[in-house]
């Protein structure tokens, strides 16, 4: 599922073509145009199959903009190369520009998927060599990845440009216009409720298929849409939708992302790789993780070269509890290198397993897991009246973790015990920039993160190796809560506008 084009919003076209049924077989763009494809029910499948390919492409990056603009990580610089200072070092230091190349790179990507979203949507009823359950099924897994897609839009950046169907001219593609967040929070809800009316439960998915967005899928990620929206009874009562479905937490906390139990009873939704061949579905991500210098002493290949990127902060180091179960799953606090030194460096280590092909890992990363709905039951019943019984779903994850039930908490001292549980319990999992845009005030925010900010520079998790700081780094003021429109996309639409203070 690697192949998809990376093409602007303005250059978008469809890449479809015949393959194998299997849910991570990949398409090549080059062979059938949209109009001559959509004959057979094959076919629909392998444009939705293309559709979860782009999936890759969009979470390989999120931890950029979800986990190291946050307190969770940092970076190990390196000095001898500074070409990432205004890439992703901008994120960590909240210096991001309109003119930044991930930026552009995650709206032009979110945007490509979307596109070919829109064109499998619109040709599924046209489709008649298929029963109207499997449309239904089809239809609900593309609406539920075009809700993903703009729920992420949405909270990066704010007013977006809403698009359900596809362009027939591509001159319509520069009269674009960013349409309010009311307006795609109520596509997203459509999306995801219709979805979660017609896709199949994640128990009925066998073989190739399990990995499909299921029913608790949409009800899921419905009930984190109402929470961000902050529709508290909406979020409870679509949440409590999932507690009969079927879903458990997993006894050992490793075992949740041990890739020899991907799709576990505890995952709602997690994207599909497979390492251990050359099919181009291998993921990577502790090559990235693992700090500089440290070849093979984590992956396990002493020729391999990890960038050392999303290292855990000595914040969120300091936010496990004693004693919590979670802590060496999710993170290490240094390596032992091949001359026996131990290198306090930390690392996450949750996406950290053996595999047999340098640089291709088999691992799959989580985007909704059943510990997640079970904190987000508990936040929103607290928002309605306090407490009341929300202890019961957050004792059940701190239990597995090994930690004593809370009790005795008013509103507020629960709401920050929630934050506490949600940054431990979640972490390096693309969630705590959103929680703490959802959690948060944007003035505190502010303090928050500043208050990071200074502690790191006073005393950084890791050597900088000579590197200062700027004036600008670590300056959080408020307004890059938003990320900024692509220079690139506003030039080719005059249209847009841009979010303030960039």
């Amino acid at each position: 599922m690697k192949n998809i084009y990376k093409l602007s919003i303005f250059l978008c076209f469809l890449a479809i073509t015949s393959c194998k049924k299997d849910f991570l077989d990949l398409t090549d763009p080059t062979r059938k145009t949209a109009d001559k494809f959509y004959q057979t029910e094959d076919q629909v499948q392998q444009a939705v199959s293309g559709a979860y390919s782009s999936l890759q492409d969009h979470v390989n990056s999120q931890y950029v903009f979800a986990e190291m603009s946050s307190d969770n990580t940092t970076i190990q610089l390196n000095p001898s190369d500074r070409g990432q200072t205004d890439r992703v070092e901008a994120f960590e230091f909240w210096n991001v520009t309109a003119t930044n190349v991930n930026i552009a790179d995650l709206y032009n990507q979110s945007y490509n998927a979307l596109y070919n979203i829109n064109v499998a949507l619109s040709k599924i009823e046209g489709v008649a060599a298929i029963s109207d359950k499997k449309k239904a099924q089809f239809k609900g897994e593309l609406q539920f990845m075009r809700a993903y897609y703009y729920f992420n839009l949405v909270r990066y950046f704010g007013p977006v440009v809403l698009m359900t169907e596809p362009l027939v001219n591509s001159s319509d593609a520069f009269k674009t216009v960013r349409s309010p967040e009311n307006e795609i929070y109520a596509q997203i809800i459509k999306d995801l409720t219709d979805a979660a009316a017609n896709l199949p439960l994640k128990s009925e998915y066998t073989g190739a298929d399990i990995g499909r967005a299921s029913k608790g899928a949409a009800l899921g990620l419905l009930g984190k849409v109402y929470l961000t929206m902050k529709d508290y009874p909406k979020a409870e009562s679509t949440l409590r939708q999932i507690l009969p479905l079927g879903y458990i937490l997993v006894n050992d906390y490793a075992s949740v992302f041990d890739p020899n139990n991907k799709n576990n009873s505890e995952s709602l939704f997690e994207i599909q790789y497979q390492g251990g061949n050359n099919l181009g579905e291998w993921s990577s991500f502790i090559y990235t993780f693992a700090p500089r210098g440290s070849d093979g002493a984590i992956t396990g290949f002493p020729t391999s070269r990890p960038t050392g990127w999303n290292i855990p902060t000595k914040s969120i180091i300091a936010e496990f509890e004693p004693n919590d179960k979670r802590k060496a799953v999710s993170l290490k606090e240094g390596y032992t290198n091949a001359g026996g030194t131990f290198v306090a460096i930390p690392f996450v280590n949750k996406y950290n397993h053996p595999h047999t092909i340098e640089g291709r890992t088999d691992d799959n990363w989580p985007v909704l897991r059943y510990s997640d709905v079970l904190l987000m039951l508990a936040e929103a019943i607290n928002e309605q009246n306090g407490p009341g019984n929300a202890y019961q779903y957050i004792n059940l994850v701190r239990s597995r973790a090994g930690l004593a039930a809370l009790s005795g908490l008013n509103q507020e001292t629960f709401r920050t015990a929630i934050r506490h549980e949600r940054r431990v319990e979640l972490a390096f999992e693309n969630d705590r920039w959103f929680d703490l845009k959802r959690s948060l005030t944007n003035a505190q925010m502010v303090v928050i993160l500043n208050a990071h900010g200074q502690a790191e520079k006073a005393a950084p998790t890791v050597d900088r190796g000579g590197v200062p700081f700027t004036g600008n780094d670590y300056k959080f003021d408020g307004y890059e809560a938003l990320y900024p429109i692509p220079d690139r996309q506003r030039f080719l639409d005059k249209n847009l506008t841009q979010n303030p203070g960039y």
